[in-house]
């Protein structure tokens, strides 16, 4: 079997802790030019592939600029920048709980991205944990949700990086998860969900279907007052929007959320009112680089619980 080449080292730096967009050329197409290949595969206008082409900022493996004319060769890498979209700043820091030569653990705030994705970019944890920290090879080991506020764990070094990624494949990984909704006395807790979960590309909410069951949470009530509860959520798998599907499903939608029950679209940018109030609160596990027992916790507080007047007056994420 036949090893595949290794990819070479991008001849682009980063910039704002961002990495340079990497694409290799397929093989199987009838393009005769780099241009013509990535006029039709990325989603840029041809004006745009065509200026930053005429502008040097599309390069080979060697640093060279793709002229218009660079004819196309089957597997052959290019690199360059996106264009940053313009991005509204979160006001919030990232608290980092955690640093050691192999993991960097950070709480992150809510609305802010875990790794650059879509229209969040520099605005993400590891853009801004890449800058300030000075570690430009940091990686994410796992993710949470714009919306969701909390810990998440970063790797140091690359070669590292996939042993601590099958810890969250492998379930071997404790997390434990605290959200604020209403209080259902007729609810019986603590209780175990399972459920399938679809997430479709393009489609806001994930929901459940019928099926062989791929998400498992517990759910517990913590305590309960004026008609609201701070509830224990405890996951045993990590679909898409896990926990605030089970929630809803139950009948106890997670305050501050704009998908469940009702799909009220995404929160507009720079709205940092009333944030979903769900918090990765745990995270515990065997290193399994050094053998040492980790256990942190997210020092943050939801305000629907500790001050929901403030919350509810659109009081700012916490």
């Amino acid at each position: 079997m036949r090893r595949r080449a290794p990819v070479p080292v991008s001849p682009l730096p980063q910039r704002d802790g961002v990495d340079p967009v990497r694409v290799r050329l397929p093989g199987g197409g009838e393009w005769r030019t780099v241009r013509e290949y990535l006029v039709e595969r990325l989603a840029p206008p041809a004006a745009v592939i065509d200026e930053m082409l005429g502008a040097g900022r599309i390069v080979r493996a060697d640093g060279r600029p793709v002229t218009p004319d660079t004819v196309y060769v089957p597997g052959m890498f290019v690199w360059f920048h996106r264009e940053a979209p313009d991005e509204e700043r979160v006001p919030f820091p990232v608290e980092v709980v955690h640093r050691d030569e192999h993991l960097v653990v950070a709480d992150k705030p809510h609305f802010l991205a875990t790794t650059p994705r879509g229209s969040h970019v520099t605005e993400t944890v590891l853009a801004r944990l890449r800058r300030e920290l000075g570690l430009p090879a940091l990686g994410a080991a796992h993710r949470l949700d714009r919306l969701t506020a909390g810990l998440v764990m970063f790797t140091v070094r690359p070669e590292e990086r996939g042993a601590y990624q099958t810890l969250f494949r492998d379930r071997l990984v404790h997390k434990e998860y605290e959200a604020v909704a209403p209080y259902a006395p007729g609810l019986e807790l603590p209780r175990t969900v399972r459920s399938r979960i679809l997430k479709e590309r393009g489609v806001l909410a994930a929901r459940e279907v019928p099926g062989e069951p791929n998400a498992e949470t517990r759910i517990e009530l913590a305590e309960h007052r004026d008609g609201l509860a701070r509830y224990r959520l405890l996951p045993r798998t990590g679909q898409t929007h896990q926990l605030r599907v089970h929630m809803n499903a139950l009948g106890v939608p997670i305050l501050g959320d704009p998908l469940y029950p009702v799909v009220t679209g995404p929160v507009p940018a720079g709205d940092f009112r009333r944030p979903l109030q769900l918090l990765a609160r745990v995270l515990e596990f065997t290193d399994p680089v050094t053998g040492h027992h980790h256990a942190f916790g997210s020092g943050r507080t939801l305000l629907a619980w500790s001050a929901h007047d403030d919350w509810a007056g659109g009081g700012p994420a916490q």
